[in-house]
């Protein structure tokens, strides 16, 4: 069973020396995963910091980076967020980063690798 999926960011995480960081590697989340964030002060100070928590537990890396930790998620740009956002929905609700889509001209249906989107 595949329990970790590739991904590609749209834009990237800029580290502090001005290195661009978009191919990365998210596992699939367990239930301490989703629980053990809700014991975080930041969470519990405000709930829209649990996806920031959450993203640095199962980002198990991003480019060159030796960590990925909450001021890694908090310095990302938006679209990248909301790409991680869909892209731990979908493997985590499915297992999967393949997604299947029609093309609107020609109708024919085939399967897409989200994890490679922003390539």
């Amino acid at each position: 069973m595949q329990t970790e999926f590739e991904f590609t960011l749209p834009i990237g995480y800029v580290d502090s020396e001005g290195t661009v960081h978009r191919q990365g590697t998210m596992r699939m989340a367990t239930a301490m995963d989703e629980i053990a964030p809700m014991r975080d002060m930041r969470v519990r100070a405000n709930q829209a910091y649990l996806v920031v928590v959450l993203l640095s537990r199962v980002i198990t890396k991003l480019g060159t980076l030796t960590t990925v930790n909450t001021a890694v998620i908090e310095n990302l740009f938006s679209a990248d967020l909301a790409y991680l956002q869909e892209f731990y929905r979908r493997i985590n609700e499915t297992a999967s980063s393949m997604l299947e889509v029609v093309c609107p001209q020609c109708d024919h249906a085939f399967e897409v690798d989200t994890g490679r989107v922003g390539e």
